[in-house]
């Protein structure tokens, strides 16, 4: 409010515009807060102290206060976009109505002037959010050209807001699909994120990303699971099981993508089943999909490690916890699974549980029997690393007087293995004296 009245005594106009007003009309809590008005960049500069010229040249600058950041956008109007992501150029406006006509849909062209206490919704969006619908200002077609990422934000909104996409809007879709490809990957990534996490549900936006051709500009790899059949122990075929999943999920990025992507190499894996017609098996789907995954994630630019995340839980969802497993096996698989990750795979392996739509329970209850044997080995306080070793490599160069090198690590990893055969035996008197023997068996298996 401190923004509009300093706006206002200036003789400006000062308005609350786009997702800030939409939510506050859906009785949700808006989490920032955009003012438009007709006061130029340079005057908006000159009436606050604390400022960031974030986009002088499109009309933008970023008001500092003690509570938020608010950023303040001057009335505009845009010239034609000719490359599909940004217009030719901006022209300053003098009344709001303008500056809404340029937005991309009509429940974010909505503007409230909270101290007159008025209301500007010059394209029915509040009777759109009132009818549950998502509509394009004006042509769809030509909005979703002037800037291509506009479709996938429909697509993204409709699942959020859980709003239907007006029929016009919905159709003029693939019609501007030439223009998608032309946004920058780091701009499709973004969506594709807020669509994952906040959708309600998010298999809501999968779906009209699939029938709107936008899934094949995306992740083309899993349009080969749709309507792809698997067998008695799943009710869906891989898409529709992929959506339920996806679903189930909890709203962490890793784990919803993990989900997303952890069944995409199942196609590519299938083989007849023999004495089951129709069905398939799926054998080492998860390694080839754990490999699928990585390409796609780099390929959207996810960041490394959220990529080396996923790919390692596509990879570990698929093994079968048996309760005739020794001590020593159960530390094998923790080992590689990493404790840390644990709770994100379980998680995974909940949600791929409850997508099966078949023999649920039993899946239950051995992923309880699994839960409950890997908490006791964390609980043991197990060495699971190298790190959690009573030596180092230090201690390995001073013992068999060696230099820094591939060695070193080798013995150590050999080390580890002994130990999760035994935990009693990780000691540092136990390992400098399994040193000698530990090398020993190393030179005989690659002998100079």
């Amino acid at each position: 409010m401190a923004v509009l009245r300093t706006l206002r005594a200036a003789g400006k106009q000062a308005w609350i515009a786009g997702g800030a007003v939409r939510d506050l009309l859906r009785g949700k809590a808006a989490d920032d807060f955009d003012v438009a008005t007709d006061a130029l960049p340079e005057q908006v500069v000159k009436l606050f102290p604390r400022v960031v010229p974030t986009g002088m040249q499109h009309g933008t600058v970023t008001v500092l206060t003690a509570e938020h950041k608010v950023e303040v956008t001057t009335f505009r109007g845009e010239g034609p976009y000719l490359d599909g992501r940004r217009p030719s150029s901006v022209t300053f406006l003098g009344d709001i109505d303008g500056d809404l006509a340029r937005r991309d849909f009509t429940v974010n062209a909505i503007a409230w002037d909270p101290i007159a206490g008025v209301l500007r919704d010059p394209f029915s969006g509040a009777e759109d959010l009132r009818r549950c619908r998502l509509r394009a200002v004006g042509d769809a077609l030509a909005r979703f050209r002037e800037d291509g990422l506009r479709p996938l934000r429909a697509v993204r909104f409709a699942s959020t807001l859980r709003l239907a996409l007006e029929p016009g809007t919905r159709r003029a879709i693939p019609a501007a699909l030439d223009v998608f490809s032309k946004v920058a990957t780091e701009r499709v990534r973004d969506e594709l994120i807020k669509l994952l996490v906040r959708g309600a549900p998010p298999s809501r936006g999968l779906r009209l990303l699939l029938r709107t051709g936008l899934l094949a500009r995306i992740i083309p790899e899993l349009l080969e699971s749709v309507n792809f059949a698997q067998n008695r122990y799943h009710r869906w075929d891989v898409w529709r099981h992929t959506l339920r999943c996806v679903d189930f999920a909890p709203p962490d990025l890793v784990v919803r993508l993990a989900a997303l992507l952890h069944d995409v190499a199942k196609p590519r894996s299938a083989a007849p089943k023999e004495g089951a017609p129709g069905e398939h098996t799926f054998y080492d789907h998860e390694k080839v999909g754990a490999q699928l995954a990585a390409e796609i994630l780099q390929r959207l630019k996810f960041p490394r490690r959220e990529t080396e995340r996923v790919a390692h839980l596509v990879a570990e969802h698929n093994w079968h916890y048996r309760p005739d497993w020794n001590d020593a096996t159960v530390r094998r698989v923790l080992a590689r699974v990493g404790a840390a990750e644990l709770p994100s795979l379980w998680a995974l392996r909940i949600a791929d549980l409850k997508a099966r739509g078949r023999l649920v329970e039993e899946g239950f209850a051995n992923q309880a029997q699994a839960e409950a044997r890997f908490q006791r080995e964390i609980d043991r306080a197990a060495a699971l690393k190298i790190t959690d070793l009573a030596i180092g490599g230090e201690d390995v160069m001073r013992e068999l007087t060696i230099g820094p090198g591939r060695l070193v690590g080798e013995l150590l990893s050999r080390l580890l293995e002994r130990v999760l055969d035994d935990p009693d035996l990780n000691t540092r008197e136990g390992l400098l004296r399994l040193l000698p023997e530990v090398r020993r068996e190393l030179s005989t298996r690659n002998p100079q």
